[in-house]
């Protein structure tokens, strides 16, 4: 990592604040959003500190330049706010013991010491705080006012982040119960002492976002959202210096709405399936230097910003079937693909739905779902093929119909790098032959294919979540059956050939009993898969490969574009 400054360092949070170092959260970083349930589990690890450290994370900054005590937060700054707000709020049960006249001179002077020590000072002659940690343009005014005061903000007219940071303060109040101030400043030297930080510095703003890729594909989630939105907004500002505060706070509401629509999980995804509908793909390791090569205008930055605002809802949507958007008559019909979607986990087909969303007809957007969805099923369900050879050819498709060349799902199929994935009958069928899937973590996954299939056959609607599975040879097999099964069972046992669909009662009824009692409720069901078990003379290895066989071809018949 040679674009460091300095190796990285293990440092208390007591020692982050000392040596008169200044900390600026960047102008345009995410405003404070922690809330009770990250204060909860702060305070959780304060109660329970039985060694000497406790281990908070990375902390990732940007020396700069001119000022080598002065460092911006690229990463961190949520922890190290919330930190300060806990010493802030030790120093209002100092103060109110002072207020009280209660070793009112000695405490006057630890609360001094406290604040040089761990949030900066305060001018004698106007009291205006000169802090460590300078938040960004939506929070400082309000944290100098808890520096200030010790005393919660105001509610009244108060933006959301900054009564969050005021209900934190006043979280931490009614924490600390110490009655002296020997034993507050006791308790904050011993937490200050004990949250440790692994402290990476960088020497420049790119070496910033190399150190984000490179952590963030080690496994080590840092705020992407911060990162992104910090380069965004500083590239709109950068060269439009008419820019005002209206606009910028009309943009950060946006981006709010961003994160509060998809929340931080999904949003690395969606930026990078937006992303890669308008350039070459990059994975998760190279985006943000992909946007830094491609976002460099002040124009360019703003239409990317738009269109990042327009896309959340419906990147939102694709993950949940249930949204709004489809309960439009128009776009109904995308439903049962969007629920195949999210039961099989498979989110390659959103990088083509995100971009033809708003320039294919309803109709052709349908039927673009429905061929992804097969194709889903065929490619990487049944036969487990690369998703990275997937995203290449859909990267191609989706740059297509950004640009307009593709404008009809028929498009789509016909294109090169779709019929490359497509597996032609043959193929699939013989692959499902020999699938099989475990059917104690698989459940819903079965039930679901299997009621395709049986829904092609009966030409129903059924919703698999309708059945239960039956295994024709059972799971749990008894003397019985041991003895009347010729195979390899264990082999067998989760083959699909052995599983069928019934209703819950059929299925109790059949329980573990021997295949010729089972043949007669199998022949009784309104279930074609189960009637045609039951036209088998008995229940087999050899049996099993026959049914396989025939089920291989119905899965075909039911997972099929027509390329005539």
């Amino acid at each position: 990592m040679s674009f460091l400054t300095m190796e990285p360092s293990n440092q208390t949070f007591k020692a982050l604040m000392s040596n008169g170092v200044k900390y600026y959260v960047p102008r345009f970083q995410r405003d404070y959003s922690w809330d009770q349930e990250q204060w909860e589990d702060l305070w959780e690890d304060i109660k329970n500190l039985e060694e000497e450290e406790h281990y908070m994370g990375y902390i990732v900054l940007q020396r700069d330049e001119e000022d080598k005590n002065k460092f911006s937060i690229i990463d961190g700054q949520q922890r190290l706010i919330t930190l300060s707000l806990l010493v802030l709020s030790a120093m209002n049960k100092i103060q109110n013991l002072i207020d009280n006249d209660q070793d009112a001179e000695n405490n006057k002077i630890r609360l001094n010491e406290m604040r040089r020590g761990f949030i900066g000072t305060l001018s004698p002659a106007t009291l205006i705080p000169y802090n460590k940690l300078i938040l960004n343009r939506n929070n400082d005014a309000k944290f100098k006012k808890l520096t200030e005061d010790l005393q919660s903000l105001i509610s009244r007219n108060l933006t959301k982040t900054n009564k969050l940071m005021s209900n934190c303060f006043k979280f931490f109040c009614t924490k600390i119960t110490h009655d002296s101030g020997v034993n507050i400043v006791n308790f904050i030297e011993q937490i200050t002492d004990s949250m440790l930080f692994t402290n990476i510095i960088v020497n420049d703003n790119l070496n910033a976002y190399k150190v984000f890729e490179t952590l963030n594909a080690r496994g080590v989630q840092l705020s992407t959202p911060d990162l992104l939105k910090n380069y965004l907004f500083s590239q709109v500002v950068a060269n439009n210096q008419a820019i005002d505060s209206n606009e910028l706070d009309a943009m950060d509401e946006k981006w709010s709405v961003i994160i509060s629509e998809l929340g931080e999980e999904n949003f690395t995804d969606f930026v990078r399936y937006y992303h890669n509908a308008h350039y070459p793909l990059v994975t998760k390791k190279k985006l943000f230097s992909s946007i830094r090569s491609n976002i460099q205008q002040t124009q360019v930055a703003q239409s990317y910003l738009k269109s990042l605002s327009q896309y959340a809802n419906i990147y939102a949507a694709l993950n949940n079937p249930e949204d709004d958007l489809w309960n439009n008559s128009e776009y109904f019909k995308v439903k049962p693909y969007l629920k195949a979607f999210k039961l099989f986990n498979i989110k390659q087909p959103f990088l083509l739905l995100l971009t033809a969303y708003d320039k294919f007809s309803a109709d052709e957007f349908v039927k673009l779902a429905e061929y992804l969805y097969i194709l889903s099923i065929r490619y990487n369900v049944i036969a487990h093929y690369s998703a990275k050879e997937q995203e290449k050819a859909y990267n191609i498709l989706a740059m297509k119909i950004s640009s307009q060349e593709l404008t009809r799902a028929s498009h789509i199929k016909n294109q090169p790098e779709f019929k490359n994935l497509y597996l032609n009958d043959q193929a699939f069928q013989t692959i499902f032959k020999y699938h099989a899937m475990p059917s104690r973590q698989s459940n819903k996954k079965i039930c679901f294919l299997l009621t395709e299939i049986e829904n092609k056959l009966a030409k129903s609607n059924t919703d698999y979540s309708n059945w239960t599975l039956e295994h024709i040879a059972p799971y749990h097999i008894t003397e019985e059956w041991a003895e009347y099964y010729e195979g390899q069972y264990q082999q067998d046992i989760d083959r699909m050939g052995n599983i069928i669909l019934l209703t819950p009662s059929d299925n109790k009824e059949c329980g573990a009993q021997l295949f010729d009692k089972k043949k007669v409720i199998y022949r009784q069901s309104n279930v074609e898969l189960a009637k045609k078990i039951s036209t088998y003379d008995q229940w087999n290895s050899e049996t099993l490969e026959r049914h396989q066989d025939w089920l291989a071809q119905q899965a075909t018949n039911t997972w099929r574009i027509n390329y005539e």
